[in-house]
């Protein structure tokens, strides 16, 4: 798991059996197309069946390597194999570690609660690119991203990350883009509830999961979490 990248930054303010499965439950649930339904939740968004008996919560950071990796090879496979059967719901949560990650977790919340999962993969798929500027920028931009009101912050971050971009490249304009990043009550909801989470669950770091209200020990990667799901699939 990684450390947090910008530490120096203060912070104010899937598997064959479950495909093979999917007749039968959608036997059992005449009708329903879990593979589409997508809600907010209070601490983060849910793909599938709200009344899944098996709940999966990915806690993840936009900072992280691991994250990155973690959305290119898991976050597919679990909504493509397992959620459309109803019997597991997946949630992402947000563990805020820096001021960059609170900036990309207000964009990807930006819109209505359907854009999220559009808007976390184009800022999770364009990780290396933006992560690159991050190691690269200079104290003049850094000091710009620590000091001045929240908004001025967080447009900066976006402004030299490109984060502005991407966001555009999905239908966002300039205006509706800084009404997100200037939304203040909902970046402190957000780092109220990943300090909530943390000690809630005891988080050591990201990706963490925590399955049906328990913490998967030692699983921080699609190889490891697809074995619990898998064993999880059996014994239901």
């Amino acid at each position: 798991m990684k450390t947090a990248v910008m530490g120096a930054i203060a912070l104010t303010g899937a598997g064959a059996l479950a495909l093979a499965a999917n007749a039968q439950d959608r036997m059992i649930l005449p009708g329903a197309n879990w593979a589409t339904m997508q809600d907010e939740t209070e601490g983060g968004h849910r793909f599938g069946n709200p009344e899944a008996k098996v709940k999966l919560v990915e806690f993840m950071s936009y900072t992280c390597s691991l994250c990155a990796t973690f959305a290119r090879q898991g976050d597919s496979a679990i909504r493509l194999a397992y959620v459309p059967t109803g019997r597991i719901s997946y949630e992402i949560r947000h563990l805020i570690r820096d001021p960059v990650d609170l900036t990309a977790a207000l964009l990807t919340h930006c819109g209505e609660p359907q854009k999220f999962a559009g808007n976390h993969e184009a800022i999770m798929y364009r990780y290396e690119d933006w992560m690159a500027k991050v190691q690269k920028s200079t104290q003049a931009q850094r000091s710009r991203w620590q000091f001045g009101s929240h908004s001025a912050r967080f447009q900066a971050i976006a402004s030299d990350l490109d984060f502005y971009d991407i966001m555009q490249g999905r239908g966002y304009t300039r205006s509706q883009i800084d009404a997100c990043l200037s939304d203040e009550a909902k970046a402190q909801a957000m780092a109220e509830q990943s300090a909530a989470d943390i000690a809630k669950y005891g988080l050591p770091g990201t990706p963490s999961f925590v399955l049906d209200g328990e913490l998967l020990e030692g699983t921080h990667n699609w190889p490891a979490l697809e074995k619990r799901l898998s064993s999880v699939m059996i014994a239901d």
